[in-house]
């Protein structure tokens, strides 16, 4: 049972990248803190067992860098829930691990396409209905990556440093409507997404976290629950930071 039972009561929530790490973390704990729950991801298998476990109403299997599917996904989703209070990006990809001049065109385009613009047409969707009731949280999941960058690493770099620029944006356009936006911008922690990286990638990242180990996906995930909360009520368009003392800043 969560410390905090009861806190997303009457509350619903979509996921993105719902299926597996960090989004299914989150799912589960805000449907374990009294939340009702619709998760979003592009693998259909994992999402039917990520159902399952989280109690979610509600799931799209759907790719977010399909602007068309995004806003179909958000109308039906809504039906379903009734209201959406919760949006949580959580949905990306790493690409490539090589050099700029080395780098493939295509996983570049694929990785800003999934990352950012992605996260672009889900809030562009979602938050409509957030403005309609007076009342929204938004968490994007950034990196330590967007703020200091990786070598080697430049798309994704650049996606999740564009996530906190749109991110900052946002908050600042809805500041006043009830509803707010954040980025969150973990160091790398356990998660299925590292397996689309080499070991020495791994390696390097876990040498720049003074705590000397990665970060446990609930640790991030805690962080993201009190973002989508109701106690986060005077801090928008800003990062938190879940770096094990990576950045400080």
């Amino acid at each position: 049972m969560s410390a905090f039972a009861g806190r997303f009561a009457g509350r619903t929530a979509v996921v993105t990248g719902g299926a597996s790490g960090l989004g299914a973390q989150v799912g589960r704990r805000i449907a374990a803190e009294g939340g009702t729950v619709a998760l979003w991801d592009l693998d259909p298998d994992a999402l039917a067992i990520a159902q399952r476990e989280t109690g979610a109403v509600h799931v799209a299997a759907l790719d977010v860098s399909d602007a068309g599917a995004v806003s179909a996904a958000a109308a039906a989703t809504a039906a379903v829930l009734g209201k959406v209070d919760i949006l949580v990006c959580s949905a990306g990809i790493t690409g490539a691990t090589v050099p700029v001049e080395e780098f493939p065109i295509d996983s570049w385009l694929r990785v800003i396409d999934v990352n950012l613009n992605g996260l672009f047409y889900c809030c562009r969707a979602i938050v409509p209905h957030m403005v309609a009731n007076g009342y929204g949280r938004i968490v994007t999941v950034s990196s330590v990556a967007g703020k200091e960058g990786n070598p080697n690493a430049s798309a994704y770099s650049a996606s999740k440093a564009g996530v906190i620029g749109f991110t900052k944006s946002l908050g600042k356009e809805l500041a006043t409507k009830g509803v707010i936006a954040n980025a969150i911008t973990p160091a790398t922690f356990e998660s299925p997404i590292l397996a689309q990286l080499p070991p020495t990638q791994v390696d390097y990242m876990r040498g720049k976290i003074p705590m000397g180990r990665l970060g446990e996906v609930h640790e991030t995930a805690a962080m993201v629950c009190f973002m989508a909360s109701e106690e986060c009520s005077f801090t928008t368009a800003a990062t938190f930071d879940t770096s094990g003392g990576r950045t400080t800043f």
